[in-house]
Order: structure tokens, then C-alpha cells, then sequence
């Protein structure tokens, strides 16, 4: 799973086979060229090297994966849909993060750990409501 910028700025890639990293850089370079160079209005699925690439972009973000050709594309994009709407869940309340930190544009707590204390007591409380 591969998450580029449309700058091509990589900001999550997770392996599930191994490669050298001399490799893993040629494919990156080389799937991030194919995906930027596409339209819009094309297809999420490209044929490469004996793979399937699927990609979805959200925002500024481009979500890649590559899957084997008797894999569902389709079944690929919900996968990927999903992992997006479970960052969003996550992340969503990120402005709990910010008031930590923050608080009316004036700093309130410079203690990492204490700040990420804060955060984790924050996350109890909204699971358990």
C-alpha cells in the first residue's frame, strides 16, 4: 500500500513482499509516474510488470496498491475506501491533538508525554460514551 502526494512526496508505504530497498525506490518511482500521468476520468486500474496497480485519489492524496491478476479490482478499491473512511474516523477528531498543544492560539501544554497523556484520557472518554 502506497500513499504519494500529487508532488509525488511519499507519505505511507507498506510492504507485504520483500525488495531491496534499490528496488523498492525504482517501483515507487516508477508507479508514482504511471498514477500522476493519468486523468482523472481514466480507469483505477493499470496492468504492470505482471500486476494489477489500483488507485484511488482523496483530495491530495493517491492510494496505490498493487494486487495479482486474479484479484478484484473492485473488491481492491472498497479495501482501499475503507482504510480511508477508518483514517478519517481516526483522525477526525484531530482538533482534540490541536487543544492539547494549543489553546486559543497561545501554547498549553509543552510536555509531549504529558500532551499525548492527555490525548490517550480523551480517547477513553469517546469510546466509552
Amino acid at each position: 500500500m502506497l500513499l504519494f502526494s500529487r508532488q509525488g512526496k511519499v507519505r505511507l508505504q507498506k510492504w507485504y513482499t520483500s525488495y531491496s530497498e534499490k528496488e523498492k525506490k525504482k517501483i515507487l518511482r516508477d508507479l508514482m509516474t504511471i498514477v500522476l500521468a493519468r486523468k482523472p476520468k481514466m480507469c483505477s486500474f493499470v496492468e504492470w510488470k505482471g500486476f494489477k496497480i489500483v488507485y484511488r485519489r482523496y483530495a491530495s492524496l493517491y492510494f496505490c496498491t498493487a494486487i495479482e491478476p486474479q484479484d478484484n479490482e473492485l473488491l481492491t478499491l472498497e479495501i482501499i475506501h475503507r482504510y480511508v473512511e477508518l483514517l478519517d474516523k481516526y483522525f477526525g477528531s484531530a482538533y482534540y491533538v490541536l487543544d492539547e498543544f494549543l489553546l486559543g492560539g497561545e501554547v498549553q501544554e509543552t510536555g509531549k508525554d504529558s500532551a499525548l497523556n492527555d490525548i490517550d484520557m480523551q480517547d477513553l472518554l469517546q469510546e466509552n460514551k
